[in-house]
């Protein structure tokens, strides 16, 4: 069973035939991926799943933290697969290729301590995301000399 399924029968949500597949083609992604890629991927697969069902599902999974929503340069937003369990974390993704690497605290938290000291602010969340090339990437593309 994938991990996505494993999250809605541990969450107690219901596990039906659509979210099953739509778990699955979450679980096949690589990197980060839109609600338009799974219906491509439905569709390649000749699997009959509305949007509406996608974009809930996507909902649903990013509640039990199965999938996290990344806002990209571009200003459209996108998914990762993430473990459900697992610690809060942060996401660089490569521009080049989508390849998305999960990054632990890196200093952040004291950061947000510093801020929330200054300010008052109790802060409650925070997400930070990294963009740029992953080495691979980097082999293909020449160095910036700005750098």
């Amino acid at each position: 069973m994938d991990p996505s399924t494993r999250a809605l029968e541990r969450s107690g949500h219901r596990v039906t035939d659509a979210r099953r597949t739509i778990a699955s083609l979450v679980d096949a992604r690589v990197g980060h991926f839109t609600a338009a890629d799974l219906i491509a991927d439905a569709r390649a697969r000749r699997q009959s799943i509305g949007r509406a069902t996608i974009f809930r599902s996507l909902d649903l999974f990013t509640d039990l933290r199965v999938v996290e929503r990344v806002d990209l340069p571009t200003g459209e937003h996108a998914y990762v697969p993430c473990e459900p369990m697992r610690q809060h974390h942060h996401h660089i993704v490569c521009s080049g290729c989508g390849r998305t690497t999960d990054v632990a605290d890196c200093g952040i938290t004291a950061v947000t301590e510093e801020a929330s000291r200054r300010t008052g602010y109790r802060i409650d969340n925070h997400r930070l995301e990294l963009f740029g090339l992953c080495p691979p990437c980097q082999a293909r593309v020449p160095s910036d000399p700005r750098l």
